[in-house]
């Protein structure tokens, strides 16, 4: 776990490593927009904010401008106050974040987009843990599609995700090949529910918390 003001954020950046991660938390406000994503990746390009130029992908997926590192990929997720930030080299990644609150219609909703086996699974928890559970596997599905550069119009109904002995596991992709992807629960506080994914080996997770202003 890193603990990181901005002053030692540089240094951070500076060792990502090919076989990692790095997640950050922070602060959200609708206010600043993408301000402090770019701060953040400013400090991976070694760079100033103002510099970090960003596009969209075909399917609104933010990515980096043409001539910055070609190497650094990013993704980002927002809810509430709280935002989470991926950023890795020659992989992907997808994150999802979302804010936990009871969801009287998880059962209802999990019916209509995701697959039978999801919804059968969660249709025999008790109604207590079911909101946990639907945003387990809600995140869990959005990070996947994240990754894949695609958004939820692609259809929830394409991949199908498992919670075994408390891992995330990937059970089908359609069109692609489910065992090369790794899906990944972020230990996050109470009242927050969080996934990461990628296509490719295993790589080590660094979950930092960048401070207020950074």
């Amino acid at each position: 776990m890193i603990a990181a003001p901005v002053s030692t954020l540089a240094n951070v950046a500076e060792h990502l490593h090919d076989d990692e991660i790095h997640v950050w938390r922070l602060d959200y406000r609708r206010s600043g927009g993408r301000a402090p994503l770019r701060a953040l990746l400013a400090a991976y390009l070694g760079t100033t904010a103002e510099r970090v130029l960003l596009r969209e992908g075909e399917h609104g997926r933010p990515a980096l401008a043409a001539g910055l590192d070609p190497s650094l990929d990013f993704n980002w997720s927002h809810s509430g106050d709280h935002a989470l930030v991926a950023v890795a080299r020659h992989v992907a990644p997808g994150i999802d974040l979302e804010c936990l609150r009871p969801r009287q219609h998880a059962a209802e909703l999990a019916r209509r987009f995701f697959s039978a086996e999801e919804a059968a699974a969660l249709a025999v928890l008790p109604e207590a843990e079911r909101s946990v559970a639907f945003l387990e596997l809600w995140t869990a599905k959005e990070a996947v599609l994240k990754a894949l550069g695609r958004g939820l119009a692609y259809g929830l109904h394409r991949l199908s995700i498992a919670s075994v002995e408390g891992q995330l596991q990937l059970r089908r992709l359609q069109g692609d090949d489910a065992d090369a992807w790794q899906l990944q629960r972020l230990a996050l506080d109470h009242g927050l529910v969080a996934a990461l994914a990628w296509r490719g080996g295993e790589r080590r997770i660094r979950l930092g918390t960048l401070a207020s202003g950074g």
